[in-house]
């Protein structure tokens, strides 16, 4: 009789351990995976981000090459003729259409 109240003890004690084990390698398992899909948008959002930086370099060399062609009076001039069809002294502006082809 003590055998078997000594093995529903143990069967108890191995289920409730058991339980406890499956419980814990669940909360475990579910950690890891929330973390690998936190990494995962981490690595997508950076990709995007490092994208968006090159676009902005280039942005800024382009804005830094028309500040220092903005420097140039002769530059600024044909800039405006052309742009805003300003015009020297006696002189007649003629706009003629692109055509397309």
């Amino acid at each position: 009789m003590k055998k078997r109240v000594s093995r529903k003890k143990m069967k108890r004690r191995l289920c409730v351990f058991s339980c406890f084990l499956v419980l814990v390698l669940g909360l475990f398992v579910g950690t890891i995976f929330q973390d690998w899909v936190q990494i995962v948008k981490n690595k997508t959002m950076l990709a995007e981000l490092n994208e968006k930086y090159t676009g902005l370099l280039e942005q800024e060399e382009s804005l830094n090459s028309e500040v220092t062609k903005l420097h140039d009076i002769d530059y600024v001039a044909r800039y405006a003729r052309e742009k805003y069809m300003y015009s020297l002294p006696n002189e007649i502006i003629i706009k003629i259409p692109k055509t397309s082809n």
